[in-house]
């Protein structure tokens, strides 16, 4: 009995194996149909060898059944993928196992050679025909299942069997739920991204490599290359110079100023792209592509590209109450925060004149009157065809969001809202030794970790502010880890400064106590979704309105640059590590996080498909996209309904009058009389 069960877990792992090894090596190979009927398959045999001592035909039936609509499926999935053979196998497989059934009460071996050997033939047949179903493998698997056969089956461990056969397939139903149906066919998908951060470009990483793993063809127009290694996935780079990177430090108290930047940046950039070859010969293939996937921010350069095609903007930096308003979804700026800074709520009458006078104007200033006019200007004078901008840019199908009402407050979405935050975050992997030694060398202490993300390079921070983290590191009786992209002289012992760190599988390190963060929003969320405790020094952007969050959720502690000093650094870092409030909050907050019912990048796959299946899903358009300010605030029914009461009112008043008079004419007429 020992023997039996393990030559057939031997077989069934073989099997399983073997079967996501083709998975691997064809990319339209479906994995989710071969997983269900390779499982299915051995349930259904475990369940004959558990419920009789001689094979039986009905288990098989349902086996082969269940197994040829897999394969079938299959073959409506991948166009590579033979059915003929596949059905030929089946039969003789059928018809081999009734023959088992019917010469002998027990489980013949020269039955299931026979099955084998055609199997196998049929096997070699359809990897000539798909060059992805693997003939050895069949075979590996099918001799320990042989050997099972022709053993003896003690009905004194029948019962065993069958009871764990019914966990088997329990187990079965918890890991094929929730996966996502085989694609259609496979899609050609243009990601458009070539004026995007390498924090940007993070989000449409994992979105990308899981479309490609369905089979689809993904193109990526990007402004940097070298981040994909994936046959489906093909990277283009403008290859138009980088405009030199502008010290964040010095704009962090003038956000106008750092706005203005991109008036400077942006129409000279669209002046140019079109003009890029590789750009040119990929922008006259458009129609080749059945979705566009846009970067949300800065890329308007790329609305001629979306012309009478689908596309879906991925929102990267989290909720936009502009593009929500394009869709038709206007927030309410009493309690709706800008993508600048944050109130505590309820929002002071101050806070929301602020808040709301803010969102009137950056809208105005960026899409009426500075930056996409002039964006405008430049791609008018290479399409004077195409309508403008803002009219192609309120075709938008779908908005993928990258936030969650976890880490923020919960709003009103339409269907086209898709909230898909914190895609990026995976799993820590095992560290490099030295960073390994190096974070389990400080023992209970722990480990802080510095890092000031991709925008803003720590090389780039004022001396002032430098030499106070080094001295006040040299007080910790923690390690420290900076990520530094220059040399530092007359550093600590306990100081690791390296230019380049694997952020995500740091913040997992169960010794890691403090994330010292400019607290962007991909770093905060990498933060919370590996519940590190962090300490907030945003510079500009969205960064202070993250680091408020934080405060107000008490998973940290913020830091003003004006106001810094070395005793209040050690001051912050020591309370959050000491507090386990910190800790605490931000384990909860990363519960709720991870507490979904589909992953975020599997939510994101399934509704990029949507929009391609649908022609663009325009039952998900909300009809206030189409409408104007005036219709949409309903400022012309409130004027009719002013002019209706005026009328009324004017109306009533003469009315009263003629009474009026009418009343008291008559009675001094009376008088007069009298």
């Amino acid at each position: 009995f020992l023997l039996k069960s393990v030559l057939v877990l031997l077989s069934t792992v073989l099997y399983l194996c073997c079967s996501l090894l083709c998975c691997a090596c064809a990319a339209q190979y479906c994995a989710v149909p071969v997983l269900l009927s390779t499982v299915l398959c051995l349930c259904c045999s475990l369940l004959c060898c558990a419920c009789a001592a001689h094979y039986c035909a009905v288990p098989v039936l349902l086996t082969t059944v269940l197994c040829l609509c897999c394969s079938v499926l299959c073959c409506a999935c991948a166009a590579q993928y033979c059915a003929v053979p596949v059905l030929l196998s089946t039969v003789l497989c059928l018809c081999c196992s009734v023959l088992c059934y019917t010469c002998a009460a027990q489980h013949r071996a020269v039955p299931v050679l026979l099955t084998t050997v055609l199997c196998l033939c049929c096997s070699v047949l359809c990897c000539a025909c798909a060059a992805h179903y693997c003939a050895v493998p069949v075979l590996l698997s099918t001799v320990p299942y042989l050997c099972c056969s022709v053993l003896p089956r003690p009905s004194l461990h029948l019962k065993m069997m069958s009871a764990a056969t019914y966990a088997m397939m329990a187990a079965v139903m918890v890991l094929v739920a929730g996966e996502l149906a085989p694609p259609e066919k496979q899609y050609k998908i243009m990601m458009l991204l070539p004026v995007s951060s390498q924090s940007h470009k993070n989000v449409f990483i994992p979105l990308a490599r899981a479309l490609a793993d369905r089979g689809h063809q993904v193109t990526i127009l990007a402004n940097s290359s070298g981040t994909f290694e994936h046959p489906n996935i093909t990277e283009i780079t403008h290859g138009i110079p980088q405009v030199e990177q502008a010290n964040m430090f010095e704009y962090r108290n003038d956000w106008i100023s750092s706005w203005s930047i991109f008036a400077e940046i942006l129409p000279t950039f669209a002046s140019n792209f079109y003009k890029v070859p590789k750009v040119k010969k990929l922008y006259e293939r458009r129609k080749e592509f059945d979705l566009f996937m846009v970067d949300h921010g800065f890329n308007e350069v790329v609305y001629p590209f979306l012309h009478e095609a689908p596309f879906i903007m991925v929102t990267t930096p989290g909720i936009d109450y502009r593009q929500s308003a394009v869709l038709g979804n206007v927030f309410n700026p009493v309690y709706v925060n800008n993508h600048m800074s944050d109130f505590p709520r309820p929002f002071s009458l101050w806070h929301r004149f602020y808040n709301a006078l803010y969102q009137i104007l950056f809208a105005l200033y960026w899409r009426n009157w500075t930056v996409v006019p002039q964006i405008q200007k430049e791609i008018s004078a290479q399409f004077p065809e195409l309508p403008p901008l803002l009219e192609l840019e309120r075709n938008m199908s779908l908005a993928l969001m990258n936030t969650h009402f976890s880490i923020g407050i919960p709003l009103p979405l339409l269907p086209s809202q898709v909230e898909v935050g914190a895609m990026h975050c995976r799993p820590g992997n095992p560290l490099p030794q030295e960073l390994e030694s190096w974070i389990t060398g400080a023992g209970s202490a722990g480990v802080i970790y510095f890092n000031m993300g991709t925008v803003v390079p720590a090389i780039t921070m004022p001396v002032q502010y430098r030499d106070l983290f080094i001295e006040a590191f040299r007080r910790l009786p923690q390690r420290v880890i900076w990520k530094y992209e220059g040399e530092l002289e007359d550093v600590p012992d306990n100081l690791m400064i390296t230019n380049w760190l694997p952020q995500q599988d740091i913040l997992a390190h169960d010794n890691v106590k403090v994330f010292i963060t400019h607290c962007g929003l991909l770093s905060m969320q990498e933060a919370i979704y590996h519940a590190t405790p962090l300490l907030a020094v945003p510079i500009f952007a969205d960064q202070p309105r993250n680091s408020m969050f934080i405060r107000n959720s008490e998973m940290g502690e913020i830091l003003l640059w004006e106001e810094l000093t070395e005793d209040m650094i050690v001051d912050a870092i020591t309370n959050i590590i000491s507090n386990p409030k910190y800790k605490e909050n931000i384990v909860k907050k990363s519960k709720l996080m991870r507490d979904q019912p589909v992953p975020p990048t599997e939510l994101a796959v399934f509704w990029t498909e949507y929009v391609i299946r649908h022609k663009g899903a325009p039952q998900l358009r909300s009809p206030a996209a189409q409408l104007s300010w005036v219709e949409f605030l309903m400022l012309d029914v409130i004027f009719l309904l002013h002019l209706t009461v005026f009328f009324l009112y004017f109306i009533t008043r003469r009315i009263l009058r003629v009474i009026y008079a009418k009343i008291f004419s008559s009675k001094d007429i009376k008088k007069k009389k009298e």
